[in-house]
């Protein structure tokens, strides 16, 4: 048995972890929030596995979508230990836990050691991850929206190689699963998932898994970031940076985000090379979207040929749009039936590079809504890099 999972808040906010097993272990809020998952583990000879409690590790942003997913979260938690399981103790929460617990673990089973870490402010969720996945946990769940999902995936990969478990011998390698509870939920939307926090707890408990494809972007300083969703450049990026500051007002964030990034923009001519080959100039290009996936931005169907496990990207490019453009023909964006738009362009490619005709280094550049700086940029995917809970 895992034993208790405590979590404290302290007097500054902070978040502690108590970890009580064969020890009691102590984690600050900067440091990756697992317990040992080895120890519970009955081992035959050679390393695997006999009989063993799966275990799976929850990253919640409390204060995603406004503070929404925390609060959803526990409303949810008595319900996913029910359902799935766990000799984890509700300590540190106290009556919300003791309240819900009940109901948790008439649904949930017996099957499954959960752990529970909240994260503590921005990449907390990726340190998370990679702890939970060379400790050979089962999956790896991010509960939120598309921020929290990418940090998870980013946990997934250390300096451009995938992680993986310290026990060289485990016949499991980690899933990704998700929890939708964000903002945006844009990854839950192409693969026709509700945000129906009880729908995803089911698909938890079976189990199934599907290998997806991963985005990695290649930066002039060498380092390597990893996206599943949607990267974009220019307009789109810009609005989305704006729109990360006003998460307070919901889906409304991403009109206030396009209404501020319209102020002064200007369409940009670019230098783009497909899949390795000659560059070519794409003149006044209003946003370049590069898909793994098919929503960004609360809903916009940007990419409607993407397919996170066909092997390429699609990429969609929009040029000489005006302001009363994105007015006229805004619902052919979000019903992803804007291909047949003057002035859009779709190719399909499996690596992309971008850079700035001006050199002017201020094109904006995010990927599953995360700001990421500026061209330029080399964009490539790793095929089925992920096993994810589906």
């Amino acid at each position: 048995m895992m034993g208790f999972y405590q979590i404290a808040l302290g007097g500054g906010g902070g978040v502690s972890l108590r970890v009580s097993m064969a020890k009691s272990w102590v984690f600050k809020a900067e440091q990756p929030t697992v317990p040992d998952l080895s120890a519970e583990r009955s081992i035959l000879g050679g390393g695997s596995s006999f009989s063993r409690r799966r275990d799976l590790v929850f990253i919640v942003n409390p204060r995603g979508a406004n503070g929404g997913t925390g609060k959803e979260w526990k409303k949810l938690l008595p319900y996913l230990r029910s359902r799935l399981g766990s000799d984890c103790a509700n300590g540190g929460t106290g009556k919300e836990w003791k309240k819900l617990l009940p109901y948790l673990r008439s649904r949930l089973g017996s099957d499954c050691n959960i752990c529970e870490s909240l994260t503590s402010g921005p990449s907390h969720a990726i340190d998370i991850t990679r702890e939970a996945i060379r400790e050979g946990a089962d999956a790896v769940i991010a509960v939120g929206g598309d921020g929290t999902l990418h940090e998870v995936v980013n946990g997934f990969f250390w300096a451009g190689k995938a992680i993986t478990n310290h026990d060289r011998s485990a016949i499991h390698s980690t899933a990704l699963g998700l929890i939708p509870l964000g903002t945006g939920s844009d990854f839950a939307r192409t693969l026709c998932w509700k945000n129906d926090p009880v729908e995803a707890i089911e698909r938890i408990f079976r189990g199934d898994r599907a290998r997806i494809d991963v985005g990695v972007i290649d930066g002039e300083n060498g380092e390597s970031h990893y996206f599943i969703n949607v990267a974009d450049i220019h307009l789109s990026a810009k609005a989305g940076y704006y729109a990360s500051r006003y998460k307070k007002f919901g889906n409304l964030c991403y009109v206030i985000g396009a209404l501020q990034a319209f102020i002064g923009h200007r369409n940009q001519d670019l230098r783009i090379k497909v899949n390795e080959g000659e560059w070519q100039t794409y003149s006044q290009v209003t946003a370049l979207c590069i898909g793994n996936a098919k929503y960004f931005g609360g809903g916009m169907k940007i990419t409607p040929n993407a397919d996170p496990s066909n092997g390429n990207f699609e990429v969609v490019i929009l040029q000489d749009f005006k302001w009363y453009d994105f007015i006229l023909k805004l619902h052919k964006l979000y019903n992803g039936t804007h291909l047949s738009v003057n002035n859009v362009s779709s190719i399909s490619v499996h690596s992309i590079e971008v850079e700035d005709i001006s050199g002017s280094c201020s094109i904006f550049v995010q990927s599953d809504g995360e700001h990421l700086g500026f061209l330029p940029r080399k964009f490539r995917i790793i095929p089925a890099a992920i096993e994810m809970i589906c």
